[in-house]
């Protein structure tokens, strides 16, 4: 998620953002028409202004233009201004008003803020060298003064401590100009960081608003199968009933065919044991044995009228 900066506002809407001056941290005031406004107060922007003018070297004396200690003292001041200018620069450069960041940009801030602090570190430690040089110098200096003193009987010497004297203002020279670069490089270090952030940031956002979508579609997706299985379900219920109603009438079906089977099996039993019996009365009267007359005995022709 982002926030709204007093840059990004459209005019003629009320501005909602944090005083653009490193360290005022104050609320932008509301306003309903015009630019938006980037500073508290007319204090505040004319501050900002002077803080953010670089100094510019001053000249050597006209007495003494080759005095290497003026010069000195001017790169140490341009060098102080330059400091504060890049930490300044940098402080502008870390999100205060995005203030609802990502947690990978939060930590991308606390590491440009240890390079800056770092930064500043080494810009304390130039100045520091910067100014055992002066001291230096000035003894140098010194020496030179008691050196012309005795001139009539020490001019080699002199010469020695002149030749001395540019050696030490040309690494002076030297090491204030590697002190520039360096601050430069951190400058440049601390910016590419901030872009860096910048773009994780975009990142993280785009990814975020993927997921968004993907949880979306996924939600989507899920009720579409809960609804499918909610159809396939009717439809097996149904099915399940049908096929359980047809079970139902092929088991009646088959109950109702072996009960008319078993009704005429016993029928065809029952007609079987009367032409049995039928049979063992008809052998009966025809093994019977014969009177005198050609008639049966009674007993047999009894048996035989029977059925």
């Amino acid at each position: 998620m982002t926030s709204t900066t007093p840059d990004d506002q459209a005019p003629g809407t009320a501005a909602a953002g944090i005083c653009k001056r490193p360290g005022c941290g104050t609320a932008l005031p509301a306003q309903d028409r015009g630019r938006a406004r980037q500073f508290c107060s007319t204090d505040c922007a004319r501050r900002y202004h002077n803080d953010a003018r670089v100094l510019a070297p001053a000249a050597p004396a006209a007495d003494n233009p080759a005095d290497p200690l003026a010069g000195l003292d001017a790169a140490i001041r341009q060098a102080a201004v330059l400091a504060r200018a890049a930490r300044d620069h940098a402080a502008s450069l870390d999100p205060v008003r995005v203030r609802a960041q990502l947690a990978e940009a939060e930590a991308a801030r606390r590491r440009a803020e240890a390079a800056a602090v770092t930064a500043e570190a080494r810009a304390g430690e130039a100045t520091a060298e910067t100014q055992a040089l002066a001291e230096a110098l000035d003894a140098a200096r010194q020496d030179a003064r008691a050196a012309q003193a005795q001139a009539g009987t020490a001019h080699d010497q002199a010469q020695a401590a002149a030749a001395g004297l540019e050696q030490v203002r040309a690494d002076t020279a030297a090491r204030i100009r590697a002190a520039q670069a360096a601050a430069d490089a951190q400058v440049t270090a601390a910016r590419a960081e901030a872009d860096r952030c910048a773009r994780e940031r975009d990142d993280a956002i785009e990814a975020a608003r993927r997921a968004d979508a993907d949880a979306v579609r996924a939600r989507q997706a899920e009720a579409d199968a809960r609804a499918e299985t909610e159809h396939v379900r009717a439809d097996a219920a149904r099915e399940r009933d049908t096929i359980r109603d047809q079970h139902q009438a092929q088991l009646d079906a088959v109950a109702a065919l072996t009960a008319a089977e078993r009704a005429r099996a016993e029928r065809a039993e029952q007609l079987l044991e009367t032409e049995r019996a039928d049979r063992r009365h008809l052998t009966t009267a025809l093994t019977a044995p014969v009177n005198g007359n050609g008639k049966l005995p009674r007993a047999a022709a009894g048996k035989a009228g029977q059925p």
